[in-house]
């Protein structure tokens, strides 16, 4: 029978074990030559059994400042960020005062932001900018945390083990107030403040936001970022009077808010906006009034729904509402009466009216207790005596006489007397 070529010559028993041992040995020893060329370390410590390899970039770096920034330098040049931020951070935990510690701490929030570690290198800038302010790095420090504030503010979300789990507004509210705080009359001050309001605003938070926008107008006036302040307040309160509520506050405050606005700010590119936004208000606050007038007629308190009624009369005389209005204000006139849709009567003045009739009928003197004189009285009684006085000193006039005492001059000086004595 033919054979197959080189069946002879062939090894149909299994492979001997020496030669399986063999390639897994080379593996290994190729792995480790290959980790020892790396610049990571294996490391021998007490108490550990054996070594421990270190990645690169987390071996404990030793040397003094300028050891350590040359490293860190180095490392930036190999393309090796991990070592360089590790270096940097070293140098500015043990040489804190050091001449070098300022560029350092800048390096590395630097690197951690090309690394994506975002809020650690928001907070290594802040750290720059609060122990270094001499340093020539502190407008790129608050600048860098203004970055990475705009950042989280446009909808960045945070990360756990590099899933994305929440939207970060309170991150860039906490990164803007340390610009405020730690640059309170830097170049993106005003700014960070005014990203305050909108992050709260977009969180819903309109108390915080009216807030935070109010202190943009109190602080930094003369800013132009002022003038958007003052607009957005105005926005906020004219959402919320969209919101079908029957309460006027939001109408009212939205246009109080535009119509500041366009008194500070009667150039501004929003000015066409504001006054559209003013006309809607305009109608938006006459229908609520009817509305409401409405809502009263029909629970039949009537008073009440005159005074909407008027309410409308006066926002927009002339309108279709107002006429409207006083149709209605006629039909109840003629309904139930003036005294029932007039105005509540003055309870004070009808008391002090009552007692008054009362005190006539009675014959009794309003202003005291002495019986009143008939009006001529004053008139009938003879003169006064023209010379010195018959009756002696100290005694007292007859009750039955006719004569008065002469009346002494009037030295009362009140207080409120304003004209000059005359000659």
């Amino acid at each position: 029978m033919g054979q197959l070529d080189g069946a002879d010559k062939s090894t149909t028993l299994p492979i001997p074990m020496k030669f399986r041992v063999l390639p897994a040995c080379l593996c290994v020893s190729l792995s480790l030559l290959l980790i020892q060329s790396t610049n990571g370390a294996v490391v021998f410590r007490p108490g550990e059994k054996g070594p421990k390899y270190v990645p690169p970039g987390e071996e404990e770096l030793n040397g003094n400042a300028a050891e350590l920034f040359a490293t860190g330098q180095k490392a930036e040049k190999d393309k090796n960020p991990s070592r360089a931020i590790k270096a940097y951070r070293q140098l500015v935990r043990k040489y804190s005062h050091d001449a070098l510690a300022a560029g350092a701490a800048f390096r590395g929030a630097v690197l951690l932001e090309q690394n994506r570690e975002y809020l650690e290198a928001a907070g290594t800038y802040r750290l720059v900018v609060i122990n270094y302010p001499n340093s020539p790095h502190f407008n790129e420090a608050i600048e860098g945390q203004f970055r990475i504030g705009e950042m989280y503010l446009a909808g960045k979300k945070l990360r756990i083990m590099g899933i994305p789990y929440a939207t970060s507004m309170d991150r860039a509210v906490e990164i803007f107030a340390g610009v405020v705080r730690t640059a309170p009359y830097g170049k993106y001050t005003a700014r960070a403040q005014f990203d305050i309001g909108l992050a709260r605003e977009k969180q819903g938070a309109n108390d915080a936001a009216l807030a935070a926008y109010q202190a943009v107008i109190d602080k930094f006036p003369s800013d132009p970022i002022a003038a958007d302040a003052q607009y957005q307040m105005g926005y906020i309160w004219f959402t919320a009077s969209k919101g079908g509520t029957k309460d006027l506050s939001a109408t009212n405050n939205a246009r109080t808010a535009f119509e500041d606005f366009l008194f500070r700010y009667p150039n501004s590119e929003k000015a066409a906006q504001a006054r559209a936004n003013l006309q809607q208000l305009e109608h938006k606050s006459t229908s609520s009034s009817f509305e409401v007038a409405r809502f009263y007629d029909k629970q039949k308190m009537y008073r009440s729904a005159v005074i909407y009624y008027n309410e409308v009369i006066r926002q927009q005389p002339g309108s279709a509402e107002s006429e409207r209005a006083k149709k209605r204000i006629d039909e109840l006139r003629a309904k139930v009466g003036e005294k029932v849709i007039g105005p509540l009567p003055d309870k004070e003045a009808e008391k002090k009216k009552a007692e008054e009739a009362k005190a006539k009928s009675s014959g009794a003197n309003p202003g005291g207790n002495a019986p009143v004189l008939p009006p001529d009285v004053h008139g009938s009684l003879p003169p006064p005596p023209s010379g010195p006085s018959l009756m002696p000193p100290g005694s007292s006039l007859d009750s039955g006489s006719n004569a008065t005492p002469e009346p002494s001059p009037d030295n009362s000086g009140s207080s409120d007397a304003s004209a000059s004595p005359t000659p």
